[in-house]
């Protein structure tokens, strides 16, 4: 049986969108549906139009290195691919259909070459499959007909039978030709029922395959080990393990018009928001039709990298940290370490409350590694009583430390018993 627990300290990771319509700088597989109202760059595209930058499809060999590479300089620990999305192409040589990356002139196999770059980077693997499949026949194929995108056509039974025995058999060649897979992010599931898409069986068949295997929550009717809200941190975090993917943009592929970029603050937000409610945050990347990324996702990357240098221990295999009303701000913990991440300009001074007030020592800036003065109070008989008294900490933050993405302060609260 595998482990599957680097998943609860992973963090942060790498979702890739890519295919043959990133030729035509457009969002994948929604197009060819006639767009949706949540991709506003989703422009309606004819289906054969859609379709036809499969013939063209020539990236650069070793495109997933340079992923790889990036992905491991801004502190990400696992990296997830689109394999197949709706438009049913898929990234890697599958002998269930004629279409996939072997038709173009490329002629690779994206998916081998992405589970080992990542490996060799020393992240986790996760490959993306889409359950629905725009073009084939026996889905049946999306045609221009079909617009607007809502009402799903059903095949006969033994047509739809043709094609269960294909999601099968290519979800089988994904489990078993490139080694141990760290999870599998379903999606397009809502288009069937879970009895038309034998989701029991299918689970059983992946946990079979990849005993160690994490399964996201959209395999409909299936036992979900982890949630995926998407395009958002929520509130309140899910009760169990999660993930949440969010776009750098407002686009999953490669959209040169979408230029509504997030600023890297606002993505290291993010990431310490989802750190700090016990979740991992997948941020998406959507490579050009050669395989690199756009220049305003490097930088961001590298930003967030850098930032990440200096603080990846208050994200990495961290738990949640404090209570929101001790602290307005994300906060994570490491064993006796607390940080506090500061999402705002401080003033003079943060305050923490409800700590062990004489257990407090070693506060720093965790980028510069200078020690900040602090005070203590707790309440006047609780004081004179002696004791363990639980009060407010105070900690002077100079202008010098303010970091221009967000400052983290470390604290270490030695437990009780135990001299600091």
């Amino acid at each position: 049986m595998g482990d599957s627990s680097w998943f609860d300290g992973a963090r942060f990771g790498m979702f890739v969108h890519w295919g043959h319509c990133s030729q035509r700088g457009s969002e994948l597989s929604w197009p060819m549906a006639g767009g949706i109202g949540a991709l506003p760059f989703a422009a309606d595209v004819p289906v054969t139009e859609y379709h036809a930058t499969a013939a063209t499809f020539d990236p650069y060999p070793g495109a997933a290195k340079g992923w790889a590479a990036l992905a491991r300089r801004a502190g990400m620990r696992y990296a997830v691919l689109t394999t197949k999305h709706h438009d049913g192409f898929a990234l890697w040589p599958t002998r269930k259909t004629d279409w996939s990356i072997g038709l173009t002139p490329y002629r690779g196999d994206v998916v081998g070459e992405f589970v080992d770059a990542m490996r060799d980077a020393g992240l986790r693997v996760g490959l993306y499959f889409s359950l629905a499949d725009w073009h084939h026949p026996d889905y049946p194929a999306l045609t221009d007909a079909d617009k607007p995108y809502g009402s799903f056509r059903r095949s006969p039974p033994d047509a739809w039978a043709r094609f269960v025995d294909v999601l099968f058999g290519q979800v089988e060649e994904l489990l078993t030709h490139y080694g141990p897979i760290d999870l599998v992010w379903f999606d397009g599931g809502w288009e069937r029922t879970a009895e038309e898409w034998r989701s029991a069986d299918l689970e059983r068949l992946i946990r079979n395959l990849q005993p160690g295997i994490l399964i996201n929550d959209r395999l409909p009717g299936a036992r979900g080990d982890y949630e995926t809200p998407e395009q958002f941190v929520p509130p309140l975090p899910p009760a169990g393990r999660w993930e949440t993917c969010m776009t750098m943009n407002a686009t999953w592929g490669y959209c040169p018009a979408d230029t509504t970029y997030k600023p890297a603050r606002q993505l290291v937000h993010s990431l310490c928001e989802v750190a700090g409610r016990g979740g991992n945050f997948l941020l998406n990347v959507s490579p050009m039709a050669d395989g690199a990324l756009p220049v305003e996702q490097v930088e961001r990357l590298d930003a967030v990298g850098r930032w990440m240098a200096a603080h990846a221990e208050a994200v990495h295999d961290t738990t949640p940290g404090l209570e929101p009303w001790q602290f307005y701000g994300p906060t994570t913990r490491k064993g006796d370490r607390v940080f506090l991440h500061l999402l705002w300009r401080p003033y003079e001074t943060v305050t923490v409350r409800v700590l062990p007030i004489r257990r407090v020592g070693d506060v720093r800036d965790m980028a510069t590694g200078t020690e900040l003065p602090f005070t203590t109070r707790a309440a006047v008989l609780d004081e004179l009583l002696g004791g363990d008294p639980m009060g407010e900490v105070t900690i002077t933050v100079p202008e010098s430390v303010v970091d221009p993405l967000a400052t983290v302060i470390e604290l270490r609260v030695t437990p009780p018993g135990v001299s600091s």
